[in-house]
């Protein structure tokens, strides 16, 4: 059962993302807050996107103009990476602070999982919601959306997206790489579906939790996310409450969906147009939130993980991080894998009159870090009896310091070794594998798993391809190794001593998300054929 409190939270954001009018006198909204200003917060988060995908990183790239002037504006994070390069587990621990061998959650959930991010697991949303914050997450969840799992009761007060990525479940409106749903055949007068009407199950669009159409329109999805976006941010504005909104696009996801499709009939410049449309997107946002001319809103802007190479001309870039040893030996050095295709994403921090203009940091920094940084900044307090992998760089955002991480850990995420586990380690300049693989690439072809020890050790600082690891014999590998295997034996040691999670990742058909259990392909929208239509307005839900 909801709480009270969450009952109102959820009434007021409903009513007036509908355009109703609340009153500042509700219980709910309590006294204006004086003291301490407590700053908003708003990360995006692109799904699959290229860390050479900006052009403010990459030159090649001439497709984001309004991320290019955030850059400008605010502090661009040249060494920032994903805690994991696959989407659940990435999301997990942006919103945990925790790796995915901590929190549970080290590989994909289904349309059918029961399960989701550990309840146990405390989330940022649920940290602001207690120091009185108003949340809201829009977009992508995938972190369960079964019963208890579903984003409503894991700390957002409103939530607006995709259970999980939207090439996972047929839509009448087929993006690139995507077939649509089977054609939907009339049998009766009784309007009954035939048993073979489709394949799989319609993708879904919850608001709340309720699903208002399914299948979604992928055409018009990245301008409704940004339309609730904007209504969110107008919403808790009047009500002189912070606010922490999580925006998790669509974009550059395979299948790739774009409104206005490019006039040119080259795929590659599919992927072009959608980046500009999600750079609009973004450029839209950043105008909603300088129009308060408040300035206290913190923007800070990132990928789940790197692109997704199997899908050719319709993936990102990674710039001059292509793992040049692991392509060489065959499969893809990006997404899924641990070459820094696979987890180095783009970054970027605004908040005028806090975060200087103009500034590159090179510290070395991930999303694991958006958790305790954020949670200092509104003065809340950390979750108790867990341990963390991120860390406040609140002094690097402000230009007060130059340090990360003295070292980052990068799990496993589907090309090599067990999901989740440990394997390659970042210390200083220098990146060690105990194992490599390559994920499916381009041309087919897959990198086998392979171990080493003692590890390999690349130099990044020369060496930012991947190319050549370093010489077992030679001095700089001899002084690097001891630290290397002191940091991955304390790690894991680390680890087997905390409190860690265990996520349910077992399936059942009937956590499916669906609008009208009595119809198999669960259907909320018109199925209509030249002489007869149909439409169900079910708005039924599982999760």
């Amino acid at each position: 059962m909801m709480d009270t409190l969450f009952l109102k939270a959820l009434l007021l954001l409903a009513g007036c993302l509908t355009g109703l009018v609340y009153h500042l006198s509700n219980p709910f909204l309590g006294e204006k807050r004086t003291g301490y200003e407590k700053p908003n917060f708003v990360i995006i988060l692109a799904d699959d996107i290229g860390w050479g995908d900006l052009g403010a990183n990459w030159a090649e790239t001439e497709d984001t103009p309004h991320l290019d002037n955030l850059a400008s504006e605010g502090m661009r994070l040249v060494d920032f990476h994903s805690a994991a390069s696959t989407c659940s587990p990435s999301r997990a621990s942006l919103l945990t602070g925790r790796l995915g061998t901590r929190n549970g959650v080290t590989h994909n959930f289904a349309v059918t999982s029961v399960g989701g991010l550990p309840l146990n697991e405390t989330t940022l949303a649920e940290v602001l919601q207690d120091a009185g914050y108003l949340t809201a997450v829009i977009g992508k969840w995938h972190l369960g959306h079964n019963g208890l799992y579903h984003p409503n009761f894991r700390g957002f007060d409103y939530y607006f997206g995709i259970p999980y990525s939207h090439d996972m479940g047929c839509t009448d409106t087929p993006g690139y790489n995507l077939p649509p749903c089977p054609a939907c055949p009339w049998h009766s007068a009784s309007a009954s579906f035939g048993k073979d009407c489709y394949t799989e199950v319609a993708l879904p669009l919850f608001e709340n939790i309720s699903i208002v159409q399914q299948p979604v329109n992928l055409t018009s999805l990245g301008m409704e996310y940004a339309e609730k976006a904007t209504r969110f941010i107008q919403c808790a504005r009047k009500s002189e409450r912070p606010f922490f909104l999580y925006l998790a696009l669509a974009h550059m996801h395979v299948p790739l969906v774009i409104a206005q499709p490019p006039s040119c009939s080259s795929v590659k410049d599919v992927y072009g147009a959608s980046l500009r449309e999600m750079d609009t997107l973004v450029g839209q946002l950043k105008e909603e939130i300088d129009s308060s001319g408040e300035e206290n809103t913190l923007l800070w802007f990132t990928g789940d993980n790197g692109p997704w190479a199997q899908k050719c001309e319709l993936a990102g870039s990674v710039g001059p991080f292509i793992g040049t040893w692991q392509c060489q030996r065959g499969g893809s050095s990006a997404k899924q894998t641990t070459w820094e295709g696979g987890h180095r994403v783009p970054a970027l921090a605004y908040w005028p009159g806090k975060i200087p203009a103009n500034v590159t940091s090179a510290a070395l920094l991930s999303t694991l870090d958006i958790f305790p940084t954020v949670v200092s900044l509104a003065n809340a307090t950390l979750p108790p009896h867990r341990r963390f992998d991120g860390l406040d760089v609140s002094d690097v955002l402000f230009g007060q310091s130059h340090n990360g991480h003295k070292m980052l850990f990068h799990p496993n995420s589907g090309a090599a070794g067990k999901d989740g586990e440990i394997k390659a380690l970042r210390l200083a300049q220098y990146k060690a594998f105990y194992t490599t693989g390559g994920a499916k690439a381009c041309d087919g072809s897959i990198g086998l798993e392979k171990h080493h020890d003692p590890p390999l050790i690349f130099n990044l600082e020369r060496d930012a391809q991947e190319q050549e690891p370093l010489d077992t014999k030679s001095s700089e590998y001899q002084a690097m190794f001891p630290a290397v295997t002191r940091a991955f034996a304390n790690i894991l040691q680390d680890i087997a001593t905390d409190n860690v999670s265990t996520a349910d990742y077992s399936r059942n058909p009937a956590a499916t998300p669906c609008c009208n259990p009595q119809h198999v392909v669960c259907r909320c929208q018109p199925c209509r054929n030249p002489d007869h239509s149909r439409t169900t307005q079910s708005t039924h839900s599982q999760a």
